[in-house]
């Protein structure tokens, strides 16, 4: 059940901003119908529609459901249990399976806004699930906190881009930003290692590796994985990760089924924390779904050595019944 207190809206000084606030107060606190808003309003019930979905996809309003089914729990349990974790969040399968990134990374936002404290350091990945979970997020003012990107960013993109989502989430909170400024993929490994040298990227290495909290996101070798999808390494690479071994990406490293790094180029030219040097973050999250993810998020466990896994129905029953057993 939505109640006053699970719903934030945010303020706005233009008209169609006002009108976004006064509609969602009305729909989701007052519970008014939208016949109703629209007579209040003195807006066309089209327009109604119009603006509360709106308010809902700019963050004006954000809907937080704390309650879990038994057959959540009992997956989380589930994972918790035959994964080792110390701690599990699943929500249901998704209807469509191109909003499986939209209901985890909401889930993820929401868990690590409960995480944050003052005094904190946070170390983020990127991918469509970690954009998607800036919706989840409750903005607020965090002491002495600070934001490091784990990756380098894009010289051109359309939507997602390490370095934005890094920002993003620092402003939601106040904090410090401090950016891989290369580069995701370099040309060779040679430059590699030289950006490597430079004081700056060393000192955020360090700060990386020093994070209180990491929250990560996992890709898989398919076509429509970030990486592909946005045109960071050519469609041919495919097939040549696979006979290396690999079944998915951490921070763009790709690993097999046991979460070891493959054999392969692309490896040996990203600008990217790897995930052996996550070791010394104090508590790791991954978050992904979808059953077809189910072999790269047990490798990205294994690889992290995370603690935390926000998933989805499916993914939580393909991973246990690769291990034989469910709760």
């Amino acid at each position: 059940m939505v109640t006053a207190e699970d719903i934030r809206l945010g303020q706005g000084s233009e008209p169609v901003a006002d009108a976004k606030v006064r509609a969602a107060w009305l729909y989701y606190v007052e519970g008014l119908t939208q016949e109703q808003i629209a007579e209040a309003l003195g807006l066309s019930r089209i327009k109604v529609i119009r603006t509360l979905a709106a308010a809902r996809a700019e963050g004006i309003v954000k809907i937080r459901i704390d309650a879990r089914s038994a057959s959540q729990v009992g997956l989380e349990r589930g994972l918790v249990t035959a994964l080792g974790l110390r701690e599990a969040v699943v929500v249901p399968t998704a209807r469509d399976a191109a909003s499986i990134s939209a209901l985890v990374g909401y889930a993820a936002g929401l868990w690590l806004s409960d995480m944050l404290r003052d005094n904190m350091s946070l170390a983020v990945g990127w991918g469509q699930t970690l954009h998607l979970a800036l919706r989840g997020m409750q903005p607020r003012q965090i002491e002495a906190m600070s934001v490091v990107s784990l990756l380098g960013g894009l010289t051109h993109s359309r939507s997602i881009n390490p370095s934005a989502v890094a920002r993003r989430v620092a402003d939601m909170f106040g904090a410090e930003c401090f950016q891989l400024t290369a580069p995701v993929f370099v040309s060779s490994v040679e430059v590699r290692d030289a950006l490597w040298r430079e004081p700056t990227l060393r000192d955020l290495l360090g700060r990386a590796r020093a994070a209180d909290v990491a929250l990560l996101s996992v890709g898989d070798l398919v076509q429509d994985s970030t990486l592909f999808r946005e045109g960071l390494l050519p469609q041919s690479d495919l097939a040549s990760l696979k006979a290396a071994g690999a079944v998915g990406d951490l921070l763009c490293h790709f690993i097999d089924a046991e979460g070891r790094p493959v054999d392969h180029p692309v490896n040996r030219r990203i600008m990217a924390v790897s995930p052996s040097e996550l070791a010394g973050i104090g508590l790791v999250a991954i978050a992904a779904g979808g059953a077809n993810k189910a072999p790269a998020i047990r490798a990205a466990l294994r690889a992290s050595a995370a603690k935390v896994l926000i998933t989805d129905e499916s993914a939580a029953e393909a991973l246990l019944s690769r291990m034989g057993g469910q709760e």
